[in-house]
């Protein structure tokens, strides 16, 4: 038989080919949100049936309403808005000084003998433990919350900006200065892509990171935020309010690294990786 007969013709080849990649995506875009529909509507049938007491956990409808309600009287938009600023402040502090770290780490010598070792170290540390050292260095106002962020995102990107730099291969670095790229010209065209995965990784790793800091930091003297809601519904035993803070945390967690892959995906194409199957 010949090479001919055993490859087929061009045409058959395009035949077999899939005819629209796009819509698999779209029906596994659909297909990601019966698990989570699943679980409310079962949440919702043993509320109803009174499987769940409503004291303990009342009904998502019970919980949509209570949203509802805040929303109209302004209360939920100050917390959230308040919240979204602590995170804010947080990311940017914590992330910049993780990336500069990371990259003088990764790429210089001497940076990774000075500046890794203390970081190994200080990551033992459960950062949340930290809670009372940071309340006597910076009090317990606004500087606590926005520490506790900036700490939790910290380590996720300055460790994936390091381990990215530092996987590079050497000799794509060596070919670029054979080409006759200068230092700056191989930063920006070979170690910049190479790390551009490892660091969206630790982005996303610092996004969960930070809100569950700001949980915990909410919760210490604060006046506002949806953790500071939280504390002052458990007082008055309002399980609804309580629940509904926390829905908000995973929807403002979920938008984030929504927004953060989109991204990922627009600034990475020309990376292809295994998919699921």
């Amino acid at each position: 038989m010949s090479r001919t007969q055993l490859l087929g013709t061009p045409t058959e080849a395009v035949a077999v080919a899939p005819a629209d990649p796009r819509r698999p995506r779209s029906t596994r875009r659909w297909r990601r949100l019966v698990s989570p529909v699943v679980l409310v509507l079962g949440w919702e049938l043993a509320a109803r049936t009174g499987v769940l007491a409503p004291e303990k956990l009342p009904a998502p409808s019970a919980v949509l309403a209570t949203g509802w309600r805040l929303s109209r009287d302004g209360t939920l938009a100050v917390h959230l808005v308040d919240s979204l600023t602590r995170a804010a402040a947080g990311l940017f502090i914590g992330g910049v000084l993780a990336l500069a770290l990371g990259t003088v780490a990764g790429l210089l010598r001497l940076g990774d003998d000075l500046v890794d070792p203390p970081v190994q170290m200080a990551r033992m540390l459960p950062h949340l433990g930290l809670v009372p050292l940071l309340i006597i260095w910076v009090g317990i106002g606004e500087s606590l919350k926005i520490s506790l962020v900036a700490l939790g995102a910290f380590f996720p990107i300055y460790f994936n900006t390091y381990a990215g730099i530092q996987d590079i291969d050497e000799r794509l670095v060596e070919a670029a200065r054979t080409c006759g790229l200068g230092q700056a010209a191989r930063l920006r065209h070979v170690v910049l892509p190479g790390a551009l995965p490892s660091l969206f990784l630790g982005l996303r790793l610092a996004i969960g990171a930070a809100w569950l800091s700001l949980v915990v930091g909410e919760q210490v003297n604060a006046q506002t935020g949806i953790g500071f809601l939280m504390m002052e519904a458990r007082e008055f035993s309002q399980t609804d309010v309580v629940v509904l803070g926390l829905l908000v945390y995973a929807l403002l967690g979920l938008i984030s690294d929504s927004a953060l892959r989109v991204l990922e995906r627009r600034m990475l194409t020309w990376r292809r990786g295994l998919r699921a199957t």
